[in-house]
């Protein structure tokens, strides 16, 4: 049984001008020790995606009846409040992409963290203090019993994402949701937090799922591939195969924004229009008046997620037609090689 299994989930914004369908059906599952990467461009649904994974979703939103998230076989859209508040940072936890918006001003770094093992934990405040400058410890930082008296503004950048990392496995949880951990960061220290994740997984053996819209970020890092456009999955592949050859256009345009090395253009490629917004979904397919494949079916008829092979699905008219594919032009082929660099 997966760790993680999230069925049909839908979760809306009631608001002034109209229902948001941020989430709209949306279903995954991820296995113990995996890590999973969630990529899209802003406004496709991720973090709503995460919120509602941890029930953080809060009025005018709410996770829509019928939706089902099962973590270690409870489901926590049934869950009560005291129930969750028990699961949220002890057995699922969160780091969020800006260090100095999750970490308070005004207390010590080592208070921040004491505080999360002291809510889950019946230990003194002398052995969660200790466990709080031991994981600073884990996480790289040096002189930890001497930064844990320290305030947040007197860290790095890098050093508060650490932080933010160390309070999210202080409780060794069994998944991490990592929500853009490295957007805010430069290349070097990008390079240093996500080889710290993969090392702590590999160590602890927690699953996580990473949230970016870095696909040079998701090559490194994950061994299976999640793209979500207008509030819905799109596309779902091991990350090799997806590079290999991405099947919905979305991905193909995703992949083919990517620079790379020894193949200079004068501009990178861009997908041409925006993500329309999530109280007008379009009719039909929702990427449809964006891609370059589209036909009058596409405007008509939403499309289902297709098996394309063993463990690899797509949202798209074109698993049904192919010709129409070869019609146009080969499809993008990208590599997993030192070919590629990576966009940070």
């Amino acid at each position: 049984m997966a760790l993680l299994s999230v069925h049909d989930l839908h979760t809306y914004f009631y608001t002034d001008h109209g229902i948001a369908k941020s989430v709209d059906g949306v279903s995954f599952a991820i296995e113990a020790g995996e890590t999973v990467g969630l990529v899209g461009e802003s406004g496709c649904g991720k973090s709503v995606t995460a919120l509602s994974l941890l029930r953080l979703i809060r009025p005018p939103g709410r996770i829509e009846p019928g939706s089902r998230i099962e973590f270690d076989g409870t489901d926590l859209v049934t869950l009560d409040e005291k129930s969750m508040r028990a699961v949220r940072g002890a057995r699922i936890s969160m780091v969020f992409q800006e260090p100095m918006t999750a970490l308070n001003p005004v207390f010590t770094i080592g208070n921040q963290i004491a505080e999360v093992v002291r809510v889950h934990h019946a230990g003194s405040k002398r052995e969660a203090w200790d466990r709080a400058v031991k994981m600073l410890e884990t996480v790289g930082i040096p002189a930890p019993a001497q930064r844990a008296n320290e305030y947040p503004h007197q860290l790095s950048g890098g050093m508060r994402q650490r932080v933010v990392i160390a309070m999210a496995l202080v409780m060794n949880p069994a998944l991490v949701i990592a929500d853009e951990p490295t957007t805010a960061l430069d290349v070097t220290i990008q390079a240093q937090i996500l080889e710290l994740l993969r090392e702590l997984q590999q160590r602890l053996g927690t699953s996580i799922l990473l949230i970016t819209h870095d696909l040079g970020v998701v090559a490194e890092t994950v061994s299976r591939v999640i793209v979500m456009y207008g509030g819905e999955i799109v596309e779902e592949a091991p990350v090799r195969e997806l590079f290999a050859q991405a099947h919905h256009p979305y991905t193909e345009g995703l992949l083919n924004a990517m620079p790379q090395v020894g193949h200079a253009r004068e501009r990178l490629a861009t997908i041409p229009g925006t993500v329309p917004p999530p109280t007008a979904w379009p009719k039909g397919c929702r990427f449809h008046d964006r891609c370059p494949y589209a036909w009058d079916r596409c405007a008509t008829e939403h499309p289902p997620l297709y098996q394309i092979g063993t463990s690899h699905v797509s949202r798209c008219h074109l698993a049904d037609e192919p010709q129409r594919r070869a019609d146009k032009h080969e499809p993008l082929v990208a590599t997993l090689t030192g070919e590629r660099t990576v966009s940070r």
